[in-house]
């Protein structure tokens, strides 16, 4: 149980996770009943879909990441890279080799298919609520497409800010959404209470036997109503698992339920044609104060996004499946608020893109779905293998439990999959580059790291001291760093030095990175520091896969254990690569394209782990590919 400390803690946390957990499920109520009304609006259809979208709240929410998936964290974080990492740790010592790859084949697909989540949720969570001021008038039609860019543009252009300015008083904005968002259904469900039948499980099951062919098309847009939910994994590491589950039991499902059954009753006591009934809960003086305060959080809700995305692609790049590209901390003390440019450059453009090809929350709907059912059934696989090597459960237990969320999820999979032809393939097809493009990244990586790391360490420094290569090495005075990721070899920037300049540092020290399977390490253990012989030294320095090394960071742990490194006079050695297609070798063909583009691209090393400019020295080393 949580100590007093940490009790004091949960609820201004519970707050704060208010602003960034939940609020892309929290704005769903926004869109998700009126798409739900554009396949039927009679009683039965009313009652049978309020009946689905509760118990789906309930089942693959409350339950599945609740419940369950809250609880597989990785030293307090969260996410499907994370997951998989639980599930499958590296070298794959708890299953064979190929159920290894197929599994982490399948995380990998599922963190792709998240970058197009990211991309649709700001373009229809914005355009949704922009669109309630056609309601005030039809007049303002004209002016929700470029209101609606203009919006996105004021978004993506304060991300530099960094998520901990940009959201400060997102907590306190959403507890006034999630508060309006329940009295607003409260007082419909005052006046019609006949709608608190849909609270009975069977009313959906039932609408679903009965309409068996039609059903499947409405359960595409009852899934909406829980697109949000992988967020409260994904943000675990942020607020913890006892805040988020405060929140949610508290105030977040209360509200949705209650604004849920709201809009099913305002519909049973009187048609609301093409009609948003969302915004029609509200009485017409408080019309415009609702479209604003929806328009802020819905902004908030894409906010949410956006840093996921952020930090999804910082665990990609520190488990070597994209390229290093620009990243900068945004607060000193809090390592998860990033902002990478190439990023938001790229989400600020397709969700524009996305505003201007389909031109309303309605046919974006269309497109959104399909990704998430796919990540949310990787989850839900990737669980499986967690929680029988995390808290050893039976077979039997994690076949039953996983079975339960896989076959709804399956399901509403197949509901969404007939959206395809109308706009679902372009999550599917964003998903299925960037799956391309990450495991050619990872392939073609190690294949690099293969021919930079030929010959060992402990070898290549006998031979120098003995004198066994071809020519004696001159000893000169000063430190030389050279970075290489390897835990045995030689760099190959050390090895080019030696071979070609024939000269030696006096004092020659070999840094390893090393990024493990966690998300942060201890400072006070990150550096081993072991002297080889003659003035060689190897660091071994350990990051998590949250983490940004950089050499500052690295110098720093190195001094609180009395071994110093002066960045001012040290001289920095890294490897480059000269990357030469060669037919029959390495990559297949389709693939060394791709990775070659990529690696030009991508940030130098130099960059990325923050070596002094002046004192940096790059040695290239042919790579076929």
């Amino acid at each position: 149980m949580p100590d007093k400390q940490t009790d004091r803690k949960t609820l201004p946390l519970s707050i704060a996770a208010l602003g960034v957990v939940f609020g892309d499920i929290g704005t769903s109520p926004l869109y998700t009943f009126k798409e739900c009304l554009s396949h039927g609006s009679s009683r039965e259809d009313i009652f049978g879909v309020i009946s689905l979208i509760l118990w789906s709240l309930i089942v693959l929410v409350s339950i599945k990441y609740v419940g369950f998936i809250l609880r597989a964290d990785n030293h307090g974080e969260g996410g499907i890279l994370a997951l998989l990492t639980l599930a499958f740790p590296e070298k794959g010592k708890t299953s064979t080799l190929r159920k290894t790859a197929v599994m982490t084949a399948l995380g990998i697909f599922g963190a792709a298919l998240l970058y197009g989540d990211g991309m649709i949720t700001p373009a229809i969570s914005v355009l949704s609520s922009v669109e309630g001021l056609t309601l005030i008038s039809p007049d303002f039609t004209k002016v929700v497409i470029p209101v609606t860019i203009v919006i996105l543009l004021a978004l993506f252009a304060i991300q530099n800010k960094g998520s901990g300015t940009v959201g400060g008083w997102f907590g306190r904005v959403m507890l006034l959404w999630f508060g309006s968002l329940a009295l607003m259904g409260a007082a419909q469900v005052c006046i019609h209470p006949a709608i608190l039948a849909a609270l009975n499980p069977f009313v959906g099951i039932h609408y679903l036997v009965m309409h068996s062919r039609s059903s499947m098309v409405v359960l595409g847009s009852v899934f909406l109503a829980v697109t949000g939910g992988e967020a409260l994994y994904a943000d675990l590491g942020h607020f913890g698992r006892f805040p988020i589950q405060l929140a949610w039991n508290a105030l977040v499902l209360p509200a949705l339920v209650l604004n849920y059954m709201g809009q099913g009753a305002l519909v049973l006591s009187a048609p609301v044609g093409d009609k948003n009934p969302f915004f029609l809960l509200a009485p017409s003086w408080a019309l415009v104060p609702l479209v604003v305060l929806s328009t802020v959080a819905t902004i908030i809700a894409s906010q949410a996004l956006i840093s996921g995305v952020f930090s999804l692609t910082m665990q990609a790049i520190q488990m070597g499946y994209l390229p290093r590209i620009r990243i900068f901390h945004t607060n000193e003390t809090a390592s998860g608020q990033i902002y990478i440019p190439q990023i938001n450059y790229a989400l600020a453009a397709a969700c524009i893109a996305l505003v201007i090809g389909f031109g309303s929350s309605s046919a974006l709907a269309s497109a959104y779905g399909v990704a998430v059912t796919l990540t949310m059934l990787t989850t839900t696989s990737l669980f499986f293998f967690a929680s029988r090597r995390l808290w050893h459960w039976s077979l039997l237990r994690a076949a039953t439990v996983c079975a339960i969320f896989g076959t709804i999820e399956t399901i509403f999979f197949a509901s969404n999959a007939l959206k395809i032809v109308h706009g679902g393939w372009l999550p599917l097809t964003i998903g299925a580059v960037l799956f391309y493009l990450m495991t050619t990244w990872k392939m073609g990586s190690r294949l690099v790291t293969d021919q930079l790391t030929a010959v060992p360490l402990d070898q290549f420094v006998k031979s120098v001291i003995s004198g066994g290569s071809e020519q004696t090495p001159v000893r000169v005075e000063g430190t030389a760093v050279f970075l290489t990721s390897s835990e045995i070899a030689a760099p190959a920037s050390l090895v080019q030095n030696v071979n070609h300049n024939h000269v030696l540092h006096e004092r020659t020290i070999v840094i390893t990175i090393e990024v493990e399977q966690i998300p942060f390490c201890d400072s006070k253990t990150r550096i081993d520091v072991a002297g080889l012989s003659n003035g060689f030294y190897r660091i071994r320095a350990h990051f998590g896969f949250m983490e940004l090394a950089t050499i500052d960071g690295i110098i720093k742990c190195a001094s609180s254990n009395s071994f110093q490194i002066d960045p001012k006079t040290a001289s920095f050695f890294i490897s480059g690569q000269n990357l030469i297609p060669t037919p029959g070798k390495g990559l297949p063909a389709w693939r060394k394209t791709a990775f070659i583009l990529m690696a030009h691209n991508s940030q130098r090393a130099s960059e990325f782990f923050r070596l002094p400019k002046d004192r940096t020295i790059e040695l290239d080393w042919p790579i076929e590919i």
